[in-house]
This record gives structure tokens, sequence and C-alpha cells, in this order.
């Protein structure tokens, strides 16, 4: 019996940022930074981590059981590995999944006839067989079996039911059912949960999951419909980032059922008064593990996103400013703090010690290594001398700056910019190569940040195109911390880069570097195995 069958009273929230959201065009991940993010998703309090796709990579293979090692304690969440129905894919994510004290694999198959036809070009009795030698081989490594039927919303229903009755009777402990391409809409969704709850007998012998995308906006509603129909494992992403238009948000869906609670109660079973949470989630983590992976990513959230985004507690109108300031739940169904999202400003200065550094760093949540630590201080130094007033959330893009484990390839040594409205904009860059040379060059450009990168690529010499150029202001202030954010594309492959400055300029030319060090590195590994566009494997 699964041991979380005893959790069917609340929601478990099975967190794929680091698998299905790192699959987000230029959102790739080094080990480093998945480990940063695997352990805030921790903190967060997510019951599982889906770490990445063991079989992809042997830099997925490391990131997956260094996660398993460090972050899936005995008292931590759940560590999964994804493996397509393949012997070969199985006995990977096994391996990288050893040093987990609660390691699951996740294994699976597609069960449209669209997809039977053209992607595996296999017929349904072969589909029942493989499911059930490879779920029942993924139970000879783990007792946590999560099965899926990819493209489950566009299955046939008699047999999607008889793939799952197969995949249970075979092990799995959770069968999980995807919206793969964002088709459906809340109430065909809920009938389909409905549906596999009333048509595969062994039903209550596994958990119901559910994982969708957003191609239509419908993903978070389609899941809140799934949860009133059965579902009791959401998979979902940070932000809600993923391929195409992304997966449902965390976020969202954590807040709707913290917010809503009296009317999702009594599908749980609970009184509708009940002020137990529906979820593990700590609420106050979301909107530091948001900033975290948006800037390890480099995905940028919008600034109307619900929960997370920069207007999602603000107030323009005088007739909401009004009502606000009279009482807050006249136009707020949830208060700012409950996600983590204070004004408070930082009460050290340019004379405070390291010691009371990092107390304040662990008031706000952060824990840094001796290391980073030592960065962190460093530009904090730097900052107090530059600001009279530093706020947290000067001091968290600081910290999030330093957590971005990018190979430092190439890096900035000085950059230079004259500019002005009758001159022609110049920059100056040195930058050490990887091979130890300090190389400076010039250019010049139609604005200081193009002769920047004009000039950065006269000392890196790596063909790019640059496809987004995003400048954020942390604070309000003429002295705030600028962020940049960053994409290149290179041939098919995109990568993302971040850099933070008072100086926007420094600012632009750190976010370059950093995105040229990804690309670099990339180059120097080779490509990843996309799990369902890659080549299809025989089973044996």
């Amino acid at each position: 019996m699964n041991t979380q069958m005893s959790a069917t009273d609340r929601i478990i929230i099975f967190d794929t940022t680091l698998r299905d959201g790192e699959q987000s065009p230029g959102a790739t991940l080094n080990v480093e930074e998945k480990l940063a993010i695997a352990r805030q998703l921790a903190r967060l309090g997510v019951d599982v981590i889906e770490a990445g796709f063991p079989f992809a990579s042997p830099g997925d293979f490391e990131a997956v059981q260094k996660i398993a090692q460090q972050v899936g304690t005995a008292d931590g969440p759940t560590i999964c590995g994804l493996a397509r129905a393949t012997q070969q894919d199985i006995e990977t994510a096994a391996n990288a999944l050893k040093p987990a004290a609660k390691p699951r694999i996740h294994t699976f198959i597609a069960t449209s006839d669209i997809h039977l036809e053209y992607k595996l070009k296999k017929t349904r009795s072969e589909v029942l067989a493989i499911t059930e030698e490879m779920v029942a081989y993924a139970k000879s490594f783990v007792d946590d079996v999560e099965f899926s039927p990819e493209d489950a919303g566009r299955s046939e229903p008699a047999f999607l039911y008889e793939v799952l009755e197969r995949a249970i009777a075979a092990g799995a402990t959770t069968i999980n059912i995807p919206d793969t391409v964002g088709y459906l809409t809340p109430s065909e969704f809920g009938r389909l949960i409905k549906g596999i709850k009333e048509n595969v007998p062994n039903v209550d012998q596994a958990i119901i999951s559910v994982h969708g995308h957003n191609d239509l906006g419908l993903a978070v509603a389609n899941f809140l419909e799934a949860v009133k129909n059965g579902a009791r494992q959401l998979e979902c992403t940070i932000n809600g980032i993923g391929e195409r238009a992304g997966n449902a948000a965390l976020e969202e869906l954590v807040m709707a059922l913290h917010v809503r609670r009296q009317f999702y109660n009594p599908f749980l079973g609970r009184p509708p008064e009940s002020e137990a949470p529906l979820t593990n989630i700590d609420t106050r983590q979301i909107y530091k593990t948001s900033r975290l992976v948006s800037n390890l990513t480099g995905m940028l959230v919008q600034p109307n996103k619900a929960i997370v985004g920069a207007n999602a507690f603000a107030h323009e109108s005088g007739i909401h400013q009004d009502g606000v300031l009279k009482h807050k739940l006249t136009y707020e169904i949830m208060d700012a703090q409950s996600i983590g999202l204070t004004d408070n400003q930082i009460v050290l200065g340019k004379h405070s010690g390291r010691n009371a550094f990092r107390s304040r760093l662990k008031e706000l949540g952060y824990e840094l290594g001796d290391q980073e630590l030592n960065r962190a201080f460093l530009r904090f130094k730097e900052l107090a001398d530059k600001k009279k007033e530093v706020t947290d959330w000067d001091l968290e893009a600081i910290v999030n700056d330093e957590a971005q484990q990018v190979p430092e390839l190439f890096k900035l040594e000085h950059v230079q910019v004259s500019c002005g409205d009758h001159s022609r904009p110049t920059a100056t860059v040195t930058l050490r190569t990887p091979d130890g040379r300090e190389l400076t060059d010039a250019a010049i450009g139609t604005g200081p940040v193009d002769a920047v990168y004009k000039a950065i690529n006269r000392v890196v010499e790596i063909p790019n195109q640059l496809i987004e150029f995003s400048v954020q202001s942390v604070t309000a202030g003429i002295d705030a911390i600028g962020e940049v954010t960053i994409r290149l594309k290179y041939e098919d492959r995109i990568f993302s880069g971040h850099g933070a400055n008072t100086d926007i300029i420094v600012a632009s030319a750190q976010a370059y570097v950093n995105a040229l060090n990804r690309l670099f590195a990339a180059i120097q590994h080779g490509k990843s195995i996309h799990p369902q566009h890659g080549e299809v494997q025989a089973v044996l």
C-alpha cells in the first residue's frame, strides 16, 4: 500500500520546476543552480521534487543524484526522476535516485491514438504490455512508482481506464493524468478524473495526480476542478514555467486552496469551517522561491502575474486606494505577508559586521555557505557605500545574484563606456578568458549597451543572436539596484543571463557574460535528450 494513501485528506504538491519547467526555452540550469532551487523547494514544503530526467545527459544524471543525496533526506521531500517506459531509462533513474531516503521513479508512455500512430508506431495491445512490464520493472527498484499515460486528455476513455488498471496492478502507487497539450476545459478535465474514479476498479490503491499545460490559460482552473473530482496530487511549477505556455503555477494553486479552503474542504472530507491547511506548503516562502527561480532561469515574472507579480498587491485606482487604507479586505483577498512579501528596511549599514549580516539573511530565509556568504557580504559592503538606504529587496537581489552558479569561464574584469546625444556610443571591455588570458577590445554601437555587447563579442568570438533584453528596478529611487535579464540564441537553443548592479551598464555586461558562459558550457557538454521529443527507443 502507498504510504501516501493516508494523506488523501490533503493535497500533495509535486513540483516539476527542475524537470518540465527547465524545458522552457532558455531556462537551462546547471547542477549547482538546480541544487539551490531544490533546497528552496524543500524549505517551501513541497512533497515531491521531480529533479530531472536522468537518462537525458550525464549532467542531468548528476543533478538528480546530487539532489537525491543532499535534499532527499529522511525528513525532506520525495525525490523523483522521470523515465520513459524503457529498461535503460528506468535503470538510469533508479541509479541516480539511490541516495534519496524517499525515491520515486516516474515512468510514462503515450496512450492517445494520435501518439500511438505517429510517435510510438505501436498498437494498443503493445502499449498495455509495455505499461505492465515497465511499471513492474520500476517497482523492482523502488516502492514508490508513478505512471503517466501521456496525452491522457485526448485518449479514448475505455482504453485509458484499461491502461491505468494494468499500471496499478503492476505496482504504480500514483497514476498521473496529463493534459499534455493543454487542450481540455475545466468541466472536461473534471469529468475525466471522475470517469477514472468510477471506471478503474483498483483506483483506490493509488493516488490520482494531474499534470497540465497552460496553452489555453486553463491549467490552474483544470486542476482545481480535478481536486473536486478526486485528484490528490497536483504537478506544477514555480511561476508556471514550462514548455510552450508553461505549466499550472504552484503559487496560484496553493493560494487558491489557501484562500478558498472553506469551499474546497468538503471535497476532501473536511467540515467547511476547518482552518487546517490543505497543503504542506509554507506560503511565506512563495515569493522568495519565485524570485530565485526567475533569476536563475532568466524567465521574468510579468507584473500582473497572480500572487507573485510586481502589481499583485499594488493599488492605483483612487477608489481602491481609499478602500484599502480604510480596511485591507475591501480590495485584498490575501495578505502580502502571507507569501513572504514585506516592506521591511534592512537595518544594516556599511559598518555592520559579518555576523549581523548573516543573522539578517537567516531572518529572510537565506542560509548561505561560507564562500557564498563572503561574496554576498562584499557585494553588500559595496552597495552600502553607494546607497544611504538598503532595503530587504536590495539584499535579496544580491543574494539571488550570487546564488547563480554559472561556470565562470569568461570573467568580466572591466567595462567603460562613453556616450551622449552628440557622440557615438563607445565601450571598452576587459575579459579574462577560460585559459587565464586578459583580453581587451572596444566597439561602437547604437547605444552604450549595444557597444558593450559588441565589444564582448569581439573578445569571446562565439556567434550568437540577442533576442531579448529586459531591465527591472528592484526598488524605487534613482539609486536602486537594476536587474538585467537577457536571452541569447545559438543555433536552435536559447540561453539566459542575469546581472544586478546599481550601474545598469555594468549589470548589462554581467548579464551578457553570464549568458555567454552558459552557452559556452553547453557547447562543451553537448545536448540533452528531450523525454517527449527524443528518439523513441525499443523496450528491450
